[in-house]
């Protein structure tokens, strides 16, 4: 399952960006992948905090198959000793324990999520314990697929936009202007702005000096 997106949000995006219109023409339609569950989502999110994509995904699939399926049961069925033993730390163990005890007894309404706005799913989200602002976002990009996400915290945001516009540094101002020209189709920037960053267009370097990366 692949992040739903077509000719509207590309011409809309080609007509306001010539830049990011260029970039679109050259990498073509990008196929990402998105969650179906949102209880899942939010367990794949929050095991990925402060951790590499890779060691996300061996972890994901480490869970995914002690489990069968990770729901709010699945989790709760396991020790902590035991969730700890697919490899994350105790801390973050006990953010998705308790995560799936208030989904469990219905003091977290995930299935509400789908009736609040962006904004508000990023406040519900991140009063939980172990979810930032930054893993709210993710959540509603690849599992909500609300369409004008651009996220702030993002590095590779940062540097998509940087190698794009040739910008030594983006600062607030900057994101905020580019990311009102890319709505309300913010989240198709974002795939692009990701490729971008991720060596899609193999001549375009990142203008940030070496030394001041992160």
């Amino acid at each position: 399952m692949f992040f739903i997106y077509g000719e509207k949000e590309i011409s809309y995006l080609k007509a306001k960006d010539k830049r990011l219109g260029e970039a679109i023409d050259r990498i073509g339609h990008i196929d990402r992948a998105v969650d179906s569950d949102l209880f899942s989502s939010v367990v794949h999110h929050m095991i990925g905090q402060q951790i590499s994509t890779a060691a996300q995904a061996t972890l994901w699939k480490r869970l995914n198959e002690r489990l069968g399926s990770v729901t709010a049961d699945a989790i709760l069925s396991l020790s902590r000793e035991e969730l700890q033993a697919v490899g994350m730390t105790f801390k973050k163990v006990d953010y998705i324990l308790d995560f799936a005890e208030k989904v469990r007894n219905g003091d977290f309404d995930i299935a509400g999520l789908d009736e609040l706005t962006d904004e508000e799913v990023i406040k519900k989200l991140s009063a939980v314990n172990g979810i930032g602002v930054w893993t709210a976002e993710m959540i509603l990009t690849f599992c909500m697929q609300r369409p004008d996400v651009v996220s702030f915290g993002d590095l590779a945001i940062h540097r998509g936009m940087r190698m794009l516009y040739r910008h030594r540094t983006i600062d607030r101002a900057k994101f905020e202007r580019y990311r009102r020209r890319y709505s309300p189709y913010g989240t198709v920037a974002s795939l692009y702005l990701w490729a971008i960053a991720g060596g899609a267009i193999a001549e375009w370097s990142d203008p940030m000096p070496k030394k001041a990366r992160k």
